[in-house]
């Protein structure tokens, strides 16, 4: 965004090149209560509730513990974006999904004050757009036997709707483009109100954020909590700063400000901030990025348990500030009854898991991770233990007609594809280059009576655009495969490769490396990362 409130612009989408210069994908408790009033009910309830504070450390850190449950629930920003119709979990199970955005702005869309731009070495508020830098869906089981956590690299390439002139974009891009959109709407209504425009835009932000993740991992989304940037840097302060450990040392004063030797240290606000931040100098990008975040969250926990923090009326204060000013939670979601239920769990081990990318690769200019949307549904989906979709190898033989354009994914694709579904019973169409009806993205368009057989090879492809088309012949479904496009496991003719790059830089791409999961129990031991 350019700060400008009443003449929003579309995020400035970033460029950056990977070079063979630099390293990686990037280029450049239990405490006794106190025996008075607010304080004693405040311990007794946060012994019970520090379960919670890993499952939801971004929230947790921010405040799960106040004696008075009206002040807790009340002081939040609530938001509808979720929708009343949206799929919603069954059984007890409950997934949420975590937003850290990448704002320098507040809820009104002010400017964040100069002195607090200057700890966060973010910037003079123009920078950043609005970015949902940070994503991870967490898992929570009706019987809270073990909580499971994806982290979701940023710059995975997906399908998205609902954003004038894109189709394909970084998945971290769904919340500041759909923004702007509604925004520029808004603004062509004659709507004047900045915080008007500001607030309306950032709903549809949270919306099309939730509805993309959604797509993309192929289960419900049942709440969500947003979070600032500057939400992270006064979270790390409120609890007197966080433990890390680093593999390596690294120096990245030039962008983020993480400057820091390898092993354990103690990192205040500021550093904290730069320690989740960097991606610059990484051995795996933003993969090792997701690795801090999640490190970042399990010594948060640590460090509320151990510093006392849980039955101190002063810091938990504090905290509640900081979870009031900066956190903004989904309609409906009870934080405290719902940190009571999971406390009363006792100490429920966490999995820390990162969503798979095949490849990295460089389209229209930007650094993107090119991934296997079929792949992320059947990993999560059997992960939260939720049934899969029946394939087209068990549902019934398709009647539909394929043809397959090749639109800019890599050669031989079109024609690899089109034998995997002719064996499959889908009936072989024509093969070749895309045309004017075709645009530069993956997607499936569909004739009359072929839409059940779309949605089904829609699905199969790991989640596609599918509409009807009038210009497509009754019976036949048309193809276009873009260099987004990434063929499933299960119809390559080999499992022993990838698809190669569709563009090419400078130097050679390391493979990604999302590492092995992370698994601790509530305010455990701190890991070590990159």
């Amino acid at each position: 965004m350019n700060g400008d409130n009443t003449f929003p612009a579309p995020p400035r989408r970033e460029k950056t090149r990977r070079g063979p210069q630099r390293v990686g994908r990037h280029a450049p408790t239990d405490h006794r209560a106190p025996r008075h009033g607010r304080a004693r009910r405040a311990g007794l309830i946060m012994a019970r509730m520090l379960v919670a504070t890993t499952a939801l450390a971004v929230l947790a850190g921010t405040g799960l513990a106040w004696s008075a449950k009206q002040d807790f629930d009340s002081g939040f920003t609530h938001s509808t974006a979720l929708g009343e119709d949206a799929p919603r979990s069954g059984g007890g199970a409950v997934n949420i999904l975590l937003i850290g955005l990448d704002t320098r702005k507040d809820l009104n869309g002010n400017d964040l004050p100069k002195e607090v731009l200057d700890q966060l070495h973010a910037g003079d508020g123009t920078e950043g757009g609005y970015n949902a830098n940070s994503l991870i869906l967490l898992h929570i089981p009706a019987d809270k036997s073990k909580v499971v956590a994806f982290s979701i690299p940023r710059d995975d390439y997906v399908p998205v709707t609902g954003i004038p002139g894109y189709q394909q974009i970084k998945i971290k891009e769904a919340y500041g483009l759909k923004k702007a959109a509604v925004q520029a709407k808004l603004i062509d209504q004659g709507e004047k109100d900045p915080v008007v425009l500001e607030r309306r835009g950032r709903e549809a932000g949270r919306a099309s954020i939730v509805t993309t993740v959604r797509n993309l991992v192929g289960v419900p989304i049942d709440r969500f909590a947003e979070i600032s940037l500057a939400g992270f840097y006064d979270l790390a302060t409120a609890v007197g700063g966080v433990d890390v450990c680093l593999n390596h040392a690294v120096d990245d004063s030039e962008f983020s400000g993480a400057s820091f030797p390898a092993g354990r240290q103690h990192l205040d606000g500021a550093q904290a901030l730069a320690f989740v931040r960097q991606r610059h100098g990484l051995l795996n990008g933003d993969l090792d990025r997701t690795h801090r975040q999640q490190a970042f969250l399990t010594s948060v926990a640590k460090s509320l348990k151990d510093s006392g923090t849980l039955t101190n009326l002063s810091q938990l204060t504090e905290l509640m500030d900081v979870a009031h000013r900066d956190v903004v939670l989904s309609d409906g979601w009870n934080l405290f009854d719902f940190a009571r239920d999971m406390g009363s769990a006792g100490s429920v081990p966490v999995e820390f898991r990162t969503l798979p990318v095949v490849r990295y690769d460089v389209i229209d200019g930007q650094d993107v991770n090119i991934v296997d949307p079929a792949a992320i549904k059947r990993e999560v989906r059997a992960a939260f233990g939720q049934e899969v979709p029946a394939t087209t190898t068990t549902a019934p033989t398709p009647a539909s007609v394929v043809d397959v354009h090749n639109v800019g994914t890599a050669k031989g694709q079109a024609a690899a594809l089109s034998a995997a579904l002719t064996s499959m019973g889908y009936g072989a169409g024509l093969i070749g280059n895309g045309d004017s009806s075709d645009g530069p993205y993956s997607a499936i368009t569909y004739g009359l009576g072929a839409a059940d057989d779309a949605r089904a090879l829609a699905e199969l492809l790991g989640g596609l655009p599918v509409s009807a088309s009038p210009s497509i012949e009754d019976g036949r479904i048309k193809v276009a495969l873009g260099a987004d496009f990434t063929m499933p496991t299960e119809l390559s003719p080999t499992t022993s490769t990838t698809t190669p790059p569709t563009t090419t830089t400078s130097g050679s791409m390391p493979l990604p490396d999302r590492g092995k999961p992370l698994s601790t129990n509530i305010g455990d031991t701190i890991p070590c990362v990159n």
